[in-house]
C-alpha cells in the first residue's frame, strides 16, 4: 500500500505503508478522495504549526472519503461496498471531558494526520485505512466521494457557527475566505442570516464567496473605504467569524461590530494582541471554537439531502501519486480554493 508522507518541510513522498486487517470493531476503507487541509500546508512548508513539529515521517490528511473494503468482528451496521467519509476524530471515551460529552475535548485524543501525539497518529492519505467502526460513517447515494470528503471542514464550521448561537436575521461578518471562511458563509446563509458579508485580501476566494451566497464580497486590501458605513452608530454587525487568523483582520472588524456582538474565532494563526479596552467597552463576547462533534454527521446529513452545495468548493482533484504538485496548487490562494487527492 502506498501513501503520501511527509518527512520535512517541502519532503514530501509517496511511501509503502503497512495495511492492517481490521481488528474486533474496526472496518479497513478503501480510500477515494482526500482534501488538502491548511494543516497539511503547515506540515508541508513549515513541519508544523506553532509548537507541533514532525518527529518521524507522518502520513498527512483527514479530509477523506472511500468505500469499506472489510470489517472486522462485532461490527454488524457496515459491510464491504458502503460507501462512507471517515471521521478523523477517535476520543477516547473515557476522560472528564468525554463523560460530560465535550468529546472535542478529549485530554486523550487520537486525530488523524496529527503531529500532537508522539509516536504521531497517521493521517489518511493512504490506500487504504483501518480505522474504529465508529468513524466510518455512510453517505447518500447522491453525494460524490469529493463532497463526502468536504465533511470533515465543513463540520468544523458547524461547529463555529453552533458557538455564535441563533444567526437567524443576524448580519453576519466574515474575515478570511479561504476554505474555512468560505464554509461559514454556507454556514451563515443555512442559519438564516440577513446579510453575510465577507472580507479578504485576495479576488479569486471572494468570488467564490459570491457563488456560496455572501451578500457582499470586499477586498479589505484595496477596496477598504467600502466598509466605512458598517461603523456607523458604533458598528453594524451582530457576529463576527474570524476566519483568517490574522491580528490585524481581527482588530480593523471590531469596530463594524455592534456593542454586544458575538466573535467567533475560527481562524488559527499565532498569539494576539487583542485592544481589550475596546472589547470591553463594547461589551463584546469572544469565543472560541475547536474542531467538531456530532456536526460530522450533521454536514453529512445537510450535503445528502441536497440543503448545501458544497460542489462549487472543490477546485481540483490530482491523483496522489503527484502530491507535491497538487500541494503547491493548493498553496496558490489565486488558482485555488480545496484541491483534493483521488487515490
Amino acid at each position: 500500500m502506498r501513501a503520501v508522507v511527509i518527512h520535512a518541510p517541502h519532503d514530501l513522498r509517496i511511501d509503502s505503508f503497512e495495511n492492517p486487517a481490521p481488528a474486533a470493531h474496526q472496518v479497513r476503507v478503501k480510500i477515494a478522495a482526500g482534501g488538502i487541509c491548511g494543516s497539511d500546508l503547515h506540515y508541508y512548508h513549515h513541519g508544523g504549526f506553532g509548537v507541533v513539529r514532525i518527529q518521524q515521517p507522518m502520513a498527512l490528511g483527514h479530509e477523506i472519503s472511500g468505500t469499506v473494503a472489510d470489517v472486522g468482528s462485532g461490527v454488524s451496521h457496515l459491510r464491504a461496498g458502503m460507501r462512507v467519509a471517515v471521521n478523523p476524530s477517535l476520543p477516547c471515551g473515557s476522560c472528564a471531558y468525554c463523560h460530560e460529552g465535550m468529546h472535542n475535548q478529549c485530554t486523550d485524543m487520537r486525530f488523524m494526520g496529527s503531529a500532537m501525539r508522539n509516536p504521531h497518529v497517521q493521517g489518511g492519505f493512504r490506500e487504504f485505512v483501518t480505522v474504529d467502526a465508529s468513524q466510518a460513517i455512510p453517505i447518500a447515494d447522491s453525494l460524490s466521494f469529493a463532497e463526502a470528503a468536504m465533511a470533515e471542514p465543513f463540520a468544523v464550521c458547524l461547529h463555529a457557527g453552533r458557538q455564535a448561537g441563533s444567526l437567524l436575521g443576524k448580519r453576519v461578518l466574515i474575515t478570511g475566505c479561504g476554505p474555512i471562511g468560505a464554509l461559514m458563509v454556507v454556514v451563515a446563509r443555512y442559519g438564516g442570516a440577513s446579510e453575510i458579508v465577507v472580507t479578504d485580501i485576495a479576488d479569486a476566494p471572494l468570488a467564490t464567496a459570491r457563488k456560496l451566497g455572501a451578500t457582499s464580497a470586499i477586498n479589505s486590501a484595496r477596496d477598504g473605504a467600502a466598509l466605512e458605513p458598517y461603523k456607523a452608530g458604533k458598528g453594524t454587525f451582530d457576529v463576527l467569524f474570524e476566519a483568517s487568523g490574522n491580528q490585524a483582520a481581527l482588530r480593523q472588524a471590531l469596530d463594524l461590530l455592534r456593542p454586544g456582538a458575538v466573535i467567533v474565532q475560527v481562524g488559527i494563526g499565532g498569539e494576539m494582541t487583542l485592544p481589550i479596552n475596546t472589547i470591553v467597552a463594547k461589551e463584546l463576547q469572544l469565543r472560541g471554537t475547536f474542531r467538531f462533534d456530532p456536526e460530522f454527521e450533521l454536514a453529512l446529513r445537510l450535503m445528502g439531502q441536497g440543503l448545501v452545495d458544497l460542489k462549487p468548493l472543490v477546485s481540483a482533484s490530482i491523483p496522489f501519486e503527484s502530491a507535491v504538485e497538487a500541494f503547491e496548487l493548493a498553496t496558490d490562494r489565486s488558482k485555488s480554493m480545496k484541491v483534493q487527492l483521488t487515490f
